[in-house]
């Protein structure tokens, strides 16, 4: 039985609530695909997206309300602090995410949600829905350990962009789109930190876990539901390859 992963960016699942057009289509899509490939099964992980952002920002706020005194007794005292409950609070958008994501698929997802990806012990079913795990980590690098777990090659990263570029297009006008590009010469755009919230095309800790098991990873528009199905058929696709 062949795997495919597709981590789904959080942003296209929810931009700001369920985003029910894509739902729909997705579903019906990736539905008709796993009919004609009998031989073949999914694994989706869920983003955060705007619930995310929503949750982080607004616990940033408050933070920012308390004065100095109150500092050296909250939770948020340091940056660390903030970051870890940042983090806490977008895994539980991504929990929200996959639930709604395995409901959609019905008899075709039988397990729970994932959400530890080094505990799950099987696949059963057609597909398998996974979230966050736990600080420290992006549901990027979730997909990455369940590709390796269930020995997938390819990891397809769907999100609002359609190809990687050499740098943020929003105040680099001179940035250009890429089509293939090196694991090097990508940990060089993206570094080496994980930080909650982070904005970037795939993390930084799950792109070097990709190097090292040599994925590959296709990082393409979540919403081009034409494009995804060329991506699962092999067949030509819009977006960025990194290997």
């Amino acid at each position: 039985m062949t795997t495919k992963v597709l981590s789904v960016g959080g942003s296209i699942i929810a931009p700001d609530a369920p985003d029910v057009e894509f739902l729909s289509a997705f579903a019906k899509m990736i539905c008709t695909w796993l009919e004609e490939n009998k031989d073949s099964r999914l694994i989706f992980v869920a983003g955060g997206g705007g619930p995310a952002r929503t949750y982080q920002n607004a616990y940033k706020d408050v933070a920012a309300k308390f004065g100095d005194t109150e500092k050296k007794t909250a939770s948020f005292a340091n940056d660390a602090d903030l970051n870890y409950a940042c983090d806490w609070l977008g895994i539980m958008a991504t929990r929200l995410n996959a639930q709604i994501l395995k409901t959609v698929f019905g008899p075709l997802c039988q397990q729970d949600v994932v959400t530890d990806p080094t505990a799950v012990a099987d696949f059963t079913g057609r597909i398998l829905v996974a979230a966050g795990w736990k600080p420290g980590f992006s549901t990027d690098n979730d997909a990455v350990l369940l590709a390796e777990r269930f020995n997938a090659d390819t990891v397809v990263n769907l999100s609002n962009i359609a190809k990687v570029y050499t740098d943020d297009p929003r105040k680099n006008p001179d940035a250009k789109p890429i089509d293939e590009i090196s694991w090097a010469d990508f940990r060089k755009i993206v570094g080496d930190e994980w930080i909650p919230g982070k904005n970037c095309p795939f993390d930084p800790i799950a792109s070097k876990k990709s190097q090292e098991l040599g994925l590959t990873v296709i990082c393409a528009a979540g919403k081009d539901i034409p494009n995804i199905r060329a991506i699962l058929d092999g067949k030509n696709y819009t977006g960025t390859t990194i290997r």
